[in-house]
């Protein structure tokens, strides 16, 4: 398999949904090529904060369910019992609570979310600090979500293609894919910087470059890249222990916020934007936050989310603003220097709704794609219920939801 340039499927993209679909695809002993233009994990995957898992499956798992839940079993399954070191560990998250008005949301939510199935519990900042101890006492309250974890998004990213190659997939980086081409016979014919290859099944999972990769074919994706960014301290002792993140976003959102935000007469209007940014425009709308301590004793947190095209610039007033925030739920940090700024691009889907399936019109070609800012946490399942569907040409009924033919159109 290694040195032949024809397989039963060709993944287009090294970042966790990529790898995740060749391990599953393996498994299921397809020959699979995957062609990645960097390094393994060189973009989103291998850049974000490492956050798993949710709340569980729920009574009625949806999509959501599907994707987080499990994920977290996979990735478990690839540190307990197939060796991986991806540190992962799964202690929780806490999700702070600010104001009197987000202490309702939260308890509403939560009490739906217990009715459903799912786990999730109000705790006080008293109770929090008895588990977080750098917690903040002023904090209106946190949320526990027993089902959160980490992970090493790198040390992971690579770890699943590691345990696609050991099945026998035909990993390939530094291959800038230049040309798609579909035969007659239905099969497709790729072209790299580095050669051709010849497949039966296409895949593409390329992430913030869907709609680049889209125009190569002539379809429209609906995929736009959304800039993260994040900062990080200087090693500490072990200080915070759980996954932390805010209500605030979450709870702005919910509320509509972005909708009544007017826009400058240069600016595009609010409908050309995805859901659940923390900028429309220049405009900030909300604070995003999340983050916690790495094994290395970092403390890495981000949380912005606004477009600006393929600009990986860090942006200092909002890695303030972020750090301000932080600093309100765990002052700690507010006392530690940065010592480093990054910034990836997440793929958001126009309706916030992954896009995950065969992609209409065309024979063999499929798409995973528009995970937003949670593709590493999620991108394992979609990889399996991608790898799935192709080798037994039968979609799973919970990816109704995510089916590309919603939204991708012929130009």
């Amino acid at each position: 398999m290694a040195n032949s340039n024809e397989s039963d499927v060709l993944i287009i993209g090294g970042g966790i949904c990529g790898v995740a679909t060749a391990f599953h695809l393996a498994q299921q002993g397809e020959r699979v090529t995957l062609l990645e233009r960097g390094d393994i994990a060189s973009e989103a995957s291998g850049v974000n904060a490492g956050g798993l898992g949710g709340m569980g499956w729920g009574n009625n798992p949806d999509l959501q369910s599907y994707l987080t839940a499990g994920s977290f079993e996979i990735f478990k399954t690839l540190q307990l019992d197939m060796g991986y070191d991806i540190e992962f560990h799964a202690p929780g998250g806490l999700q702070a609570i600010h104001t009197a008005e987000q202490s309702d949301f939260a308890r509403d939510r939560v009490l739906r979310l217990q009715s459903e199935g799912y786990h999730a519990e109000l705790l006080t900042a008293r109770e929090a600090r008895t588990i977080e101890p750098e917690a903040s006492e002023s904090l209106a309250g946190f949320v526990f979500l027993v089902k959160r974890g980490h992970a090493n998004p790198t040390k992971a990213t690579v770890a699943f293609g590691q345990a696609a190659a050991a099945l026998g997939a035909d990993i390939k980086t530094g291959h800038d894919v230049q040309a798609l081409t579909q035969q007659q016979d239905g099969s497709w014919q790729v072209r790299s910087s580095q050669g051709e290859f010849r497949t039966r099944s296409l895949v593409l999972a390329v992430g913030a470059w869907s709609k680049p990769v889209g125009n190569m074919l002539g379809i429209e994706i609906p995929v736009t890249p959304v800039k993260g960014q994040m900062w990080a301290t200087e090693p500490a002792p072990p200080s915070i222990f759980h996954v932390i993140t805010s209500t605030e976003s979450q709870f702005d959102w919910s509320s509509g916020q972005g909708s009544r935000v007017s826009m400058k007469s240069d600016q595009q209007p609010p409908d050309d934007f995805p859901p659940e940014l923390t900028h429309k425009g220049e405009t900030r709308i909300t604070r995003h936050l999340y983050g916690g301590q790495s094994r290395n004793g970092e403390i890495i947190f981000g949380g912005d989310r606004r477009l600006s095209g393929y600009d990986y610039t860090p942006d200092a007033e909002g890695i303030e603003v972020n750090r301000g925030q932080a600093s309100e739920v765990i002052p700690l940090v507010g006392r530690l220097s940065i010592s480093r700024t990054w910034a990836g691009l997440m793929p958001f889907s126009m309706d916030g709704k992954p896009i995950i399936g065969k992609i209409p019109g065309y024979e063999n070609l499929f798409v995973v794609t528009g995970l937003a800012s949670s593709g590493f946490g999620r991108g394992p399942m979609a990889g399996k219920l991608l790898a799935d569907y192709i080798h037994t040409g039968h979609p799973a009924p919970v990816l109704t939801e995510a089916d590309p033919a919603r939204c991708i159109t012929f130009k």
